[in-house]
């Protein structure tokens, strides 16, 4: 796992956070972390204030409940992930971001959390959106495909390996996996239209939740 630097916990990194500002964003990194590793179930607010560094307390003032820590980090996620790519954060940093983020969204989903009902802002797919209405008149075929294109991968993320041994694929590359599912993605997204591929949008990455 990746030590969250100060900028993103929202303080030096020398000191333990202060203020309310600086306990709720080093509160929020410290469960996106906890919750990519081993799921929200697995993990206390205790264990959340070890991680960050405060009192746990300041939890349950700053964010509430379990319920609300968890909706709090899934649009945290998503906005962290939408300004690293608005401002062309360096690939390897958006990597990391997307693989933390479809972590947490898998590993909740699997604890049985109703997280369409938690994440309130989904800012990465409102750009995804954006780009497949560019190729389909209608808003539900854009919006289909869309949900299309985030399934793929995000399928892949859950049950690579039971789709690798079923369809004989245990020797295929990371590499080669991930060209072939972003060329399908850029087919669902734009209707068969290769000729304008998603760029930006890296939604999704292929390894396996452990």
């Amino acid at each position: 796992m990746t030590t969250p630097r100060g900028s993103e916990l929202g303080h030096s990194g020398s000191l333990p956070p202060a203020g309310r500002d600086e306990v709720v964003a080093a509160t929020l990194v410290a469960a996106a972390d906890l919750f990519a590793e081993r799921g929200p179930a697995a993990t206390s607010i205790r264990d959340v204030a070890s991680r960050a560094g405060i009192n746990h307390g300041l939890i349950h003032r700053h964010l509430g409940s379990k319920d609300a820590l968890v909706a709090s980090v899934l649009d945290y996620l998503g906005q962290h992930l939408a300004d690293l790519l608005a401002k062309q954060a360096p690939a390897e940093v958006v990597e990391a971001a997307i693989d933390r983020q479809l972590r947490v969204v898998a590993r909740t989903i699997l604890d049985g959390y109703p997280i369409g009902e938690l994440q309130s802002r989904f800012p990465n797919v409102e750009q995804l959106l954006d780009f497949t209405r560019s190729y389909f008149d209608d808003d539900v075929d854009a919006r289909l495909a869309a949900a299309h294109a985030i399934a793929l991968p995000l399928s892949w993320r859950l049950f690579g390996a039971f789709l690798r041994a079923a369809t004989g694929l245990k020797d295929l590359t990371e590499q080669q996996l991930d060209d072939s599912i972003q060329r399908t993605v850029d087919r669902i997204a734009t209707g068969g239209d290769p000729a304008r591929p998603i760029t930006g949008v890296q939604l999704l990455g292929t390894g396996d939740v452990p």
